[in-house]
């Protein structure tokens, strides 16, 4: 009997450390659903991305003083990073900073902070092992000192043992995958995180034409609040509110739909909990 009970026990071990997710699996998870990373680094058709052209570059952002275009980050040596070290895609990650000591915009690093280590590892590998697209895209002009915001919350690591909570989860994925650098109006350049948190109103010219950030609070006039927690995850995942309405980009819809449930389930829980503001 004990022999049995030894033999199952061994069997499941083998079975659970065969599909125990790698590092490299798990960064291509984060890079390609909650955060997003080819909906900006990746030239569109419209509005797919570009058959072979994944990861390297292409979307525009010319907001005067800054006219900047999403780089490539495929391991293209010439036009790529393909010649950066783990270590500079980290700095760039956390410090906000190239391997040629310039700053970047746009990209939300001041949401990286709060990356587990083994999560920033798993994602620099994956990054690097995105295979070489030639693509060069126009150098970034900056007209003004750039400004590096860190979201309150991603100063320093998450705990691993935070994520066992559902909400601490939630915070952790929205964080990483910078939702309210999107859904919070600007001030002076910089999000108000302190005051509107949350409340939408950023503007998004496209192919859409212009698309305005939704309020994601816990409002029930608003926001999101009388919205069921079915109706905010179709959203999130298939760009459809609440009366069945079609949601513009630029929203990474398409990569949300494959986030696992219980991560979707998280992001909403702690939607929930975000102040209401009206």
């Amino acid at each position: 009997m004990l022999r049995i009970v030894a033999l199952t026990a061994l069997v499941w071990m083998i079975a659970s450390t065969a599909y125990a997710e790698t590092p490299l699996e798990r960064g291509s998870y984060l890079v390609n659903t909650i955060m997003t990373c080819g909906n900006c680094h990746s030239p569109k058709g419209p509005p797919a991305v570009v058959a072979g052209k994944d990861f390297s570059g292409g979307l525009r952002f010319n907001a005067p003083p800054f006219d900047v275009t999403a780089p490539n980050i495929t391991s293209d040596k010439e036009t790529g990073i393909g010649t950066w070290s783990a270590a500079d895609i980290k700095r760039l990650l956390l410090a906000n900073v190239r391997p040629n000591g310039m700053p970047i915009v746009v990209m939300p690093t001041g949401f990286y902070g709060i990356l587990l280590p083994g999560d920033l590892d798993a994602i620099v590998a994956y990054v690097q092992s995105i295979k070489p697209v030639r693509n060069k895209v126009p150098d970034p002009i900056y007209k003004l000192p750039v400004k590096h915001e860190t979201f309150p919350g991603a100063e320093k690591p998450i705990k691993a043992s935070d994520l066992n909570d559902e909400l601490a989860r939630g915070f952790y994925l929205a964080t990483i995958g910078h939702c309210m650098e999107c859904h919070t109006p600007m001030v002076d350049g910089v999000e108000d995180f302190a005051h509107a948190m949350g409340a939408g109103g950023q503007q998004f010219p496209g192919p859409w034409g212009i698309s305005v950030s939704r309020n994601i609070t816990s409002s029930k006039t608003k926001g999101i609040g009388a919205w069921t927690d079915a109706e905010v995850k179709r959203a999130i995942t298939q760009g459809i509110d609440k009366d069945g309405n079609k949601l513009n980009g630029p929203m990474g819809y398409s990569y949300y739909a494959h986030m696992t449930d219980a991560d979707l389930d998280a992001v909403i829980a702690w939607l929930r909990t975000v102040p209401a503001k009206e």
